[in-house]
């Protein structure tokens, strides 16, 4: 669904969602930027945390459930800087952005983000006197 180029200047498409992809497709192996989802069937929760973290990249994931304990098992399992639940955004200004493996080192925004900037330094100095 979709895929079609949308008219006016550059080269956009519009958003695309596609079925029956393979695990060897190239849209699986690479990190992309575009309002693109591929669809892959998964058995169970496992196979889906399996299929995730096979990926060299780790940006950020995304899972839709009721299940507060599904909620908790995803975020400790797959292997993303960030995760998006039940929701389809997940940046913030305030929060901290990065991702795993591939996908970055470090992170931008929040305190965290600003830990990147600085040089701790530590230094003891015995009792003086």
């Amino acid at each position: 669904m979709g895929g079609s180029a949308v008219e006016g200047p550059g080269s956009f498409f519009a958003p695309t969602v596609l079925s029956g992809v393979s695990l060897q497709a190239r849209m699986v192996k690479e990190e992309i930027f575009a309002p693109v989802v591929g669809i892959i069937p998964f058995r169970d929760e496992a196979e889906a945390v399996e299929l995730a973290n096979s990926s060299e990249y780790g940006l950020v994931g995304y899972a839709y459930t009721r299940d507060a304990g599904r909620v908790l098992r995803l975020i400790d399992s797959i292997d993303t800087g960030m995760m998006g639940i039940n929701s389809g955004v997940v940046s913030n200004a305030a929060a901290p952005f990065g991702g795993v493996k591939q996908s970055g080192l470090g992170r931008e925004g929040g305190a965290e983000g600003i830990h990147e900037y600085l040089e701790t330094k530590y230094t003891f100095i015995p009792s003086i006197g």
